[in-house]
This record gives C-alpha cells, structure tokens and sequence, in this order.
C-alpha cells in the first residue's frame, strides 16, 4: 500500500545460508572462519545514490552451473513503487549487482513475486487503493479496501524483452493474469510450474490455478480456506503449499502501531493435494476433524474441502512468535523458517 514511514533510512536484504557445508563452498567457508552460518547482510552494488530501497516481495532464479542469477525485489519508494533487478552470483552471495529499476503504470502496489524464467515473473498487486493517495483518503480508503474485502486487486504477469538498441533497457510486457482478488498477496510457482498459489487476505482464503507453461495463462481450479489471514506462501520441494500469516488482524494492527509488549499470534500451515486415483478422483472422503495435533485445529475454524487438506507446522498466541508473515519448510532436513513482520527477533529457525 506503500511506505509506512519516512523511507530514507535503506532497507537491505539478508542472506542465511544454513545448509550442508560440504555442498555449500560459501557456508563452509563462513563456517571455517567463525563457527556456524549467521545471516549476512547483502551489499549492494551500483546501487543509485538517493534511491531509495524498502524492500518487500523478492524472488531470485537457481543459478545452474555457476551463472549469475537475476533478482527481483519489489521496492516501495517513496514517490511509487517499483521493482528492482539485481544479479547475483554464487561465487559472491553477499553482493547483490544492482541492473536498473522496473517501473509500469500497472505497478500500482506491488506485493510479492514468482519468476517464471529468469526475466519473467508474476507479481501480486495487493490494493488499488494506496496509501499514496491524498490527505485523508490515503489513510481511510487502504484500510476499507482490506476490511471490506473489496476485490479490487490482480495478479499480473510481466517479462522482460530485450530491446533492439542494445543500450536501452528492456520493454516491459504486462498481461493481466487474475482479477478481481480481495487483498492479492503472497504468490507462488509450484516445482512442476504448472501450478500457481495466490493468497486473498481479506478472505481468509487461498486460490489455487493450473498454468500453461508456453503462454503463462491461468485458469482457476480451487478455493481452500485457511483459519487465518494468509500472507506469503511457498512450495516446498514436493509440491505442499506452506501458508503462513496472521490469526488475528486487531493484533496485528495493535502491533503495527507500536504499542509496548503488544504481541500478535502466529500459524503456518501446509495445504498439500488429496490421494486420487488413476481416474483422478479423490480417493479419501472429507474428515468430521483434521489437523489434530495442532492446539487449535485448523478444522474448529473452517470448513474441509475436497481437493486439499491442512496440517499445522506451527502455532504461537505470540508468545513464542509474533506476527508471522513467512513460513519456508526445508524438506531435506525438516526445518522450518519463520519470519515475523513486525517480530523484533525478524527470524525463527524450528529443527525437528
């Protein structure tokens, strides 16, 4: 909905490489040298001098056979947002090679990104009404547009072709992928590519949609609720969409206004497809409960549905994690990261 507060002071980015040293040169160079991996700050490099840089929604490209890789990160400046593209390369990780500023009169509030080639992408477009609107309305509209879950937002797919002249940037080609999504928030590219996940905020709700790889054209297929506001979601590597966000909204709302020792509850859960058969029928029939050995059971706040069910991986009144906006699930070794939106730890790391 755009800055918050005064953006000069940079935000930055961070990376946290905790893998298997033997299979990481940069990790097990880091852990040779001071013990184990702490996140490290990221340097920017080329960066403009004045431009501003408050990061939201980011997504890099693998890198395959040591190749830079290209970075997107969506920056809420203080007079639009836009979107930014680095580079990055494994041989340096912590030093993020600026390229040039993505700008579209579709940019209206970006939110979260997934790239679809290493210069193609979805982006989320949260509200059509901005805290970048005059006086009052900037402070009032953003806020009703989120309560009264008016579906006012999209979801666009942009990429990047390059330009005849070789010294000009790219053309920006925008197509509108979903419309009318109350709230469009965290999106996500499933392993196969043919999926997409996108959160509906206000609605307590996330949109699954089947996708043709050759064109980037949607075509909507489920609906699964969620007892929270959802947030950011992610797939993990065996196609389970980890969904994390927010419980209760006049929390996170006390929270945002920095009240002292204001907390706000957190929950992340995996969505994962039912069995089906070779007809592709579902083969289980819908549970009277579900999601048992959580607290509170995602089955006491909504209703099951067919095509996918629900399993809590964490659950915290705030205490023991506040706010959380992020879930990443490693599926290798079982852990979990959480990131807190307004958590003054800014991360969680849970190992089984």
């Amino acid at each position: 909905m755009g800055p918050l507060r005064n953006p000069d002071p940079h935000g930055g980015l961070w990376l946290y490489a905790p893998g298997n040293p033997e299979a990481n040169t940069w990790a097990k160079t880091k852990a040779k040298a001071k013990g184990p991996t702490k996140p490290q700050r990221l340097t920017l490099q080329g960066y403009p001098e004045g431009h501003d840089f408050h990061p939201l929604g980011l997504e890099i490209y693998p890198s395959y056979g040591g190749n830079a890789s290209n970075l997107f990160v969506v920056n809420h400046a203080r007079h639009r947002t836009v979107i930014e593209q680095f580079t990055l390369s494994p041989s340096t990780p912590t030093i993020a090679t600026w390229i040039r500023t993505l700008t579209s009169p579709y940019f209206i509030s970006p939110n979260s990104i997934a790239l679809t080639s290493p210069t193609s992408f979805y982006v989320s477009n949260d509200h059509l009404l901005t805290r970048r609107l005059p006086s009052i309305l900037g402070h009032v509209l953003p806020l009703s547009e989120t309560i009264l879950g008016l579906p006012l937002s999209w979801l666009s797919h942009i990429s990047l072709e390059p330009n005849t002249t070789p010294s000009a940037p790219p053309t920006i080609h925008h197509t509108f992928s979903a419309l009318g999504i109350p709230f469009a928030n965290g999106v996500a590219l499933s392993p196969d590519r043919t999926q997409v996940a996108l959160a509906a905020t206000s609605l307590n709700q996330i949109y699954f949609y089947s996708r043709f790889p050759s064109s980037n054209v949607l075509k909507y297929m489920h609906t699964v609720p969620v007892p929270f506001s959802p947030d950011n979601v992610i797939f993990d590597e065996h196609g389970a969409l980890i969904v994390t966000g927010h419980p209760h909204f006049p929390s996170l709302i006390v929270v945002a206004a920095n009240k002292t020792d204001a907390l706000a509850p957190s929950w992340v859960v995996s969505i994962a497809p039912r069995a089906r058969g070779a007809d592709g029928e579902v083969l289980s029939t819908l549970p009277a409960e579900y999601d048992l050995q959580a607290p509170i059971s995602a089955s006491g706040k909504v209703s099951a549905v067919l095509s996918h069910e629900i399993e809590t991986l964490f659950q915290s009144n705030g205490t023991g994690f506040s706010s959380s906006s992020t879930g990443l699930l490693d599926s290798t070794t079982g852990t979990l990261y959480v990131t807190g939106l307004y958590a003054e730890d800014g991360a969680m790391v849970c190992k089984p």
